[in-house]
């Protein structure tokens, strides 16, 4: 019997330690309302500002828009519905990174097309001088390459 109640104390307290360390960690990993509301502003960008997100500025209706984002999340909103909500109001201009569609479909298309077009150049171009290099290389006579001595 005794033994049983120090096998229990035993497990009780490396299990103690493990859920005030889950605590800890989730308390650390959870978002406050006021990470959540800067992380929705920083996708959008200020109607009056130049360049400047609605997390960034300070002018009046950032800090009204800011007030929307907090009062939407608190009734529950996600992310996705208060960007609609913004761009419903504002436009598409309102979105501090374009939605790929239409012509902004291009800028998202773009750099990795250009780096597959490059990596072909390269590629090709690497090719070409291999085999000008392998066929001087198998003719020794060749003008281009003075003679070997």
């Amino acid at each position: 019997m005794e033994a049983v109640a120090r096998a229990r104390r035993a497990c009780a307290v490396p299990a103690l330690f493990l859920l005030i360390g889950l605590g800890l960690a989730s308390a650390a990993c959870a978002q406050t309302l006021d990470d959540r509301v800067y992380a929705v502003a920083r996708q959008l960008m200020c109607p009056v500002c130049q360049g400047q997100t609605v997390a960034e500025s300070d002018s009046a209706l950032a800090r009204e828009m800011k007030a929307i984002i907090r009062q939407k999340l608190e009734a529950g909103e996600t992310p996705d519905q208060i960007l609609h909500y913004f761009v419903g109001q504002f436009g598409d201009s309102v979105l501090a990174e374009p939605r790929p569609r239409g012509a902004a479909f291009i800028l998202y298309l773009a750099p990795p097309l250009g780096l597959a077009a490059g990596v072909a150049i390269a590629v090709a171009a690497i090719r070409r001088w291999r085999g000008r290099a392998a066929r001087l290389d198998s003719n020794p006579d060749s003008p281009a390459r003075p003679p070997t001595s």
